[in-house]
């Protein structure tokens, strides 16, 4: 049998990696270009991801000289369920969710809105027991894997 898996926007994916980056070294600031280069990926994506985080109150910045970003609260009291929904922008995994945009002709009689809704509580349920300190086990081990990817 072959599972298909749920896949997250690349905005919600890249919000994961900057608290987990910044997790993984919470002593001292990070900067969008070293999280840009450990991850290879687009500054420009990271600093709307950053604005982001910080809009939450997940990540704290400060601009300047000997600036950066870092986490606003510990690991554990930011949960990975609070941050998909956040980054998601909603529970809408089918048209049939959103009554003002909706023009399926068969909703009113049709079930897989039902299982739908139950597939996507039990995929937030799972993520709402995570806290970032969850994913945080290793973080030297972590900071080593970053720092190896960027030297590439």
């Amino acid at each position: 049998m072959h599972l298909q898996a749920v896949r997250l926007t690349s905005f919600t994916d890249y919000s994961l990696r900057v608290l987990i980056y910044l997790a993984a070294q919470p002593e001292r600031r990070a900067t969008i270009a070293e999280i840009a280069t450990a991850y290879g990926i687009s500054e420009n994506h990271l600093t709307k991801v950053v604005h982001f985080l910080g809009k939450q109150g997940w990540v704290a910045t400060v601009r300047g000289k000997g600036g950066g970003m870092g986490l606003a609260l510990p690991p554990q009291d930011i949960g990975i369920g609070a941050v998909v929904r956040a980054a998601e922008g909603g529970d809408l995994p089918a048209e049939c969710f959103d009554r003002a945009h909706n023009t399926c002709t068969i909703v009113k009689v049709c079930r897989l809105q039902r299982v739908l809704r139950e597939a996507t509580q039990a995929f937030h349920a799972v993520l709402d027991g995570v806290t970032l300190a969850d994913l945080v086990t290793q973080p030297k081990a972590l900071t080593a894997l970053l720092q190896r990817t960027a030297a590439l």
